[in-house]
């Protein structure tokens, strides 16, 4: 579902933060008030869900802030850093309530940690090479764009039944 930025002006930085929270907003909005039962429906062959989205977006979070930029280890990150499709994997103990918890959690640190930073600070990549904060935005805001346009598409599925 398409809303409409809140934040269309102001210096480069406002406009990536605000377009991340937009994102993460939407990355959650395909979830959210679904069943339990729904948030975990597989309709496509892979293991993306509703809920693993999030679970995903949440693991996107902590790989680049708290793991990359922090440089801290993965032990001290505060939940799974590991992509692929292990970040799509969801307990089945976990509420989808819990998962768009800790996705807003991480999100809140994520917004921490680059607050210490500028857009020009750059760190190296072991496979991009070298990469600045502008960047990190720029990939989060296009990979949460499209893990939602997902999301979007398996809510409609779920809808239609």
């Amino acid at each position: 579902m398409f809303v409409l930025p809140e934040t269309t002006t102001g210096p480069e930085r406002h406009l990536l933060e605000a377009t991340m929270d937009r994102n993460r907003r939407a990355v959650i909005d395909t979830a959210r008030g679904l069943s339990e039962t729904d948030a975990r429906e597989r309709l496509v062959t892979s293991l993306t869900t509703p809920i693993g989205l999030v679970k995903h977006a949440a693991m996107a979070e902590r790989r680049w802030f708290q793991l990359f930029l922090l440089g801290l280890p993965e032990s001290d990150c505060d939940g799974p850093t590991t992509p692929g499709d292990a970040s799509f994997v969801v307990a089945e103990g976990e509420t989808l309530a819990e998962v768009i918890a800790d996705f807003e959690r991480a999100s809140k640190r994520s917004r921490e940690i680059a607050a210490g930073f500028d857009l020009d600070d750059t760190w190296t990549h072991d496979v991009l090479g070298e990469v600045n904060l502008r960047f990190v935005y720029l990939l989060l805001i296009e990979d949460f764009a499209r893990h939602a346009g997902h999301g979007d598409i398996l809510r409609e599925q779920l809808s239609a039944r």
